[in-house]
C-alpha cells in the first residue's frame, strides 16, 4: 500500500493494518466464546482510527486501542486471535506515531504474529500470513530491520492460498507484486480484492479497504 514502512527514520510507511492493519485484517467470522465482544470491538476500534480519526489523532487513538489489545492478550493466554489484533494494531499505530519507537513496535508485532502463528496458523482466515507478509514487505532490510522481500512473497502466497477471496489477502499480495513491477498480475489480484465478499459485521473496514483497492487499482493500470 506504500512505499516504505520508513523514510529515514522520523516517518513510518507502513500499509494499512498491518496488518494495514492488517493487517487491517481479520475476517467477520463470528466467535463462538467469551472473547467475541473484546475481538468485534477492537475490529470497529481498528476501522475508526485507521479511517476516521484525523491525522493528528491517529496516534492517540492507536496508542488507547494497543494498550486494549495488548490487555486481552494477557487476560486470553493460548488464545491466537487477540495476538493477531495486537499485533495489527501495533502496526498500524506504529505507522502513524512514527519516530524511533516504531521499529520496536513493528518486531513485537512480527512476535505476535510468530507466536499466534504456533497456536492456530490458519485463524483469522489467513490474517497471520497476510499480516507477516505485508510486515516483511514494508519494514527496511538489515541493518535498520527486518525487512525481507523473499519471505514477504512467500507469506503472502500462503495468505491468498488460506483464503483466495478475502480482501485483505488480495489486496496485500496485489500491493506487493505492483511494488515489484509485476504490474498484470498485481491488476488480477487487486480486481479480485475489489470484487471480494462483504465481510459481516466489518462494513467500516471494507469501506476504507475498497477505497485503498482502487488506488492502487489506478497505478497498476497506467502500467497497462
Amino acid at each position: 500500500m506504500m512505499k516504505n514502512m520508513f523514510t529515514p527514520m522520523p516517518a513510518i510507511l507502513l500499509a494499512a493494518a498491518v496488518f494495514c492493519g492488517t493487517l487491517v485484517m481479520g475476517s467477520g467470522q463470528a466467535f463462538a466464546d467469551g472473547i467475541a465482544d473484546s475481538i468485534v470491538e477492537l475490529q470497529h476500534g481498528w476501522a475508526k482510527a485507521y479511517y476516521q480519526v484525523p491525522d493528528k489523532q491517529k496516534p492517540a487513538a492507536f496508542k488507547d486501542l494497543a494498550a486494549k489489545a495488548h490487555q486481552l492478550t494477557i487476560a486470553n493466554p493460548g488464545r491466537a486471535e487477540p495476538m493477531v489484533w495486537e499485533s495489527i494494531i501495533l502496526s498500524s499505530y506504529a505507522k502513524f506515531e512514527g519516530g524511533l519507537g516504531a521499529l520496536g513496535k513493528v518486531k513485537a508485532a512480527r512476535d505476535l504474529l510468530e507466536q499466534a502463528e504456533k497456536i492456530q496458523p490458519d485463524v483469522l482466515n489467513g490474517s497471520i500470513y497476510t499480516s507477516l507478509g505485508s510486515l516483511y514487505d514494508k519494514v527496511p532490510r538489515w541493518p535498520i530491520g527486518f525487512g525481507d522481500k523473499q519471505k514477504a512473497r512467500a507469506y503472502l502466497e500462503k495468505a491468498v492460498q488460506v483464503n483466495p477471496d478475502g480482501i485483505d489477502s488480495n489486496y496485500f499480495y496485489g500491493d506487493f507484486l505492483l511494488g515489484q513491477g509485476e504490474y498484470d498480475k498485481a491488476r488480477e489480484y487487486l480486481e479480485k480484492a475489489l470484487s471480494a465478499p462483504a465481510r459481516p459485521g466489518r462494513e467500516d473496514a471494507d469501506q476504507g479497504r475498497r477505497a485503498e483497492v482502487q488506488q492502487l487499482l489506478e497505478k497498476a493500470r497506467q502500467h497497462g
